[in-house]
């Protein structure tokens, strides 16, 4: 089961405000898209060719390039992600309480972007579904995990992680 960081990420609104609610500089005062200022996901929405049918999707930001975190590499990428049983992997390391409260709020058979983030190439690579509800994200209890929280308890976790699938 990998181990890696994995970031959520979604687009600002036309107000040009993240999610956090600053804001952010653009090239063109008139631009209606804004750059994030930090990494937490955001459900983002889409009308089909009618306007009357929404679809959501979310942004999952993960990097690809090898990156030691407490000695650890904690590189993953959607060919990691290929490379897995079913091409099914957990979705762990996640430590932005905005970001933990975005995985919650995933439900079953929701589609999220693979996005390549801190890499030569950054961008959507590939498409998942959600397969698994939000559970406990074992890597906050190892030790000698990169993502151990010492002050999270087995009885009151404070950190989720998901199940997803490329498809």
């Amino acid at each position: 089961m990998p181990k890696p960081r994995k970031r959520l990420t979604g687009a600002a609104g036309p107000d040009k405000k993240g999610p956090s609610g600053k804001r952010t500089k653009t090239g063109n005062p008139d631009e209606t898209s804004a750059k994030m200022e930090n990494s937490s996901p955001q459900k983002t929405s889409a009308t089909n060719n009618c306007g009357k049918n929404p679809s959501s999707h979310w942004l999952m930001k993960s990097e690809p390039e090898s990156r030691l975190e407490k000695g650890v590499d904690v590189k993953f990428g959607i060919e990691d992600l290929k490379a897995q049983p079913n091409q099914t992997a957990c979705w762990d390391g996640v430590r932005n309480y905005q970001a933990r409260n975005f995985l919650r709020a995933m439900k079953l058979e929701e589609e999220a972007f693979f996005y390549h983030s801190n890499c030569k190439e950054p961008g959507i690579a590939g498409l998942m579904k959600i397969v698994k509800e939000a559970y406990p994200d074992h890597t906050q209890f190892e030790k000698k995990s990169p993502h151990y929280d010492p002050s999270s308890k087995k009885d009151n976790p404070k950190w989720s992680m998901k199940s997803l699938i490329l498809f």
